[in-house]
């Protein structure tokens, strides 16, 4: 490919080439779209979108999800033939990754954390019920899920502070009150939502209300949650923070990488029965402070985000531009595969060891991690996804 774009990176060998074009929003420049590592703001070439130059053009992403699946067509498409051309549009100009600071790219509106993975359920089961079933018999007939706190989610980079709560051990007479001691992350995948507000919408239909894919790490304050989670489920082990990849990879982008969901065993009900697949051939990788300690695999989840879109909204509830829903903890049926420290600690009874020689059970302060993704991609392309980072501060 010859592009006027002169970055190894932009490459479809590369996460980040010209099948990939994720958006984000940076500081100062506003829309922006993601090529190698370079950021491409749009506003300064709005002008070679024509119809479409209003949606570039402005400081987030909002009137994008708006616009609805025509108009993310297009831009794609239109977007595509800028950045593969062998002369650069009046006015681009690029800026370094490094050189630049992402904002959280859009407003989100609500939030919903499903609990998708049999494997991340199985386990999480056998750790806080040993003695009992490993699933609850609803499992495999519904996405369970719960409704999140949209206004703590956070773009990667942003530090996030321990949290105080309540905890209680098996072996203490009562509560006590302070910093979380059993932190934990979940490597999860989000959507964000856009089209039309609508509700009861058919696993059909969920493309034209679903934008765009993201990295999401979902941080959990584990004794707190044990202790408050009976009998309503995530509240204040959950809502502290919730962080979001910088860059959504278009929805459009994932054609070659869709896979049929794992059958649960027995017929769906109707409204979550596909015409079409939309599980997701995703491959995630969590860093610890600079250490791989996993490698989960996206391709084993129960229910693709289509049917978790239909479910959420079967009732009537609607979904909404911004709306944000992620897919609970990816974990596969190996210890490397395991999507939360929970698990690869089994509940904090097994040491990880990390490359410096430090060992872990739960996240201690100064610690960083970093969670990624990739995707095949068209003709033998990776397709990639922004990476998420966030590093553990002091409690207040």
């Amino acid at each position: 490919m010859t592009s006027w774009i002169d970055d190894p990176a932009f490459a479809a060998d590369h996460p980040f080439g010209p099948q990939t074009l994720p958006y984000g929003v940076i500081e100062g420049q506003g829309v922006a779209v993601r090529v190698g590592d370079h950021a491409l703001p749009l506003r300064p070439i709005s002008g070679a979108f024509g119809d479409l130059a209003d949606l570039v053009a402005a400081d987030s992403l909002d009137p994008l999800l708006a616009a609805g699946r025509p108009a993310w067509s297009a831009l794609r498409a239109r977007l595509t033939e800028l950045v593969t051309a062998t002369a650069a549009p009046d006015g681009a100009v690029l800026l370094p990754l490094a050189e630049v600071r992402n904002v959280l790219p859009f407003t989100v509106g609500d939030y919903v954390d499903f609990y998708s993975s049999r494997d991340h359920a199985e386990n999480v089961g056998k750790i806080f019920r040993p003695d009992g079933d490993a699933l609850f018999p609803n499992w495999t007939h519904l996405p369970i899920g719960y409704h999140g706190r949209a206004g703590t989610v956070v773009v990667s980079g942003t530090d996030v502070v321990r949290p105080h709560g309540q905890r209680k051990g098996p072996a203490d007479p009562a509560p006590v009150f302070g910093p979380s001691i059993r932190l934990d992350i979940e490597a999860e995948i989000g959507f964000v939502c856009g089209g039309p507000v609508a509700g009861q919408v058919s696993t059909s239909a969920a493309p034209d209300h679903i934008f765009g894919v993201a990295v999401v790490n979902d941080w959990s304050a584990r004794d707190i949650q044990a202790w408050e989670y009976v009998p309503l489920g995530p509240f204040l082990g959950k809502s502290f923070a919730t962080s979001i990849g910088a860059w959504i990879t278009p929805l459009e982008a994932f054609a070659a990488a869709r896979v049929d969901v794992p059958s649960p065993g027995h017929a769906r009900l109707d409204y979550l029965v596909e015409d079409q697949s939309w599980g997701l051939d995703l491959r995630l990788e969590v860093e610890w402070n600079g250490t791989v300690v996993s490698r989960p695999l996206f391709a084993g989840m129960a229910y693709s985000c289509a049917q978790q879109l239909a479910h959420m909204t079967v009732n009537g509830a609607t979904v909404r531009p911004g709306d944000l829903f992620a897919s609970g903890t990816v974990s596969g049926p190996e210890k490397h595969q395991r999507g939360s420290f929970l698990e690869l600690s089994w509940g904090g009874k097994e040491l990880i060891t990390l490359d410096d020689g430090s060992e872990r059970t739960f996240l201690e302060d100064g610690d960083t991690v970093a969670i990624s993704a990739t995707a095949p991609g068209p003709d033998g392309s990776v397709v990639g996804l922004s990476t998420v980072v966030g590093t553990i501060v002091k409690a207040a």
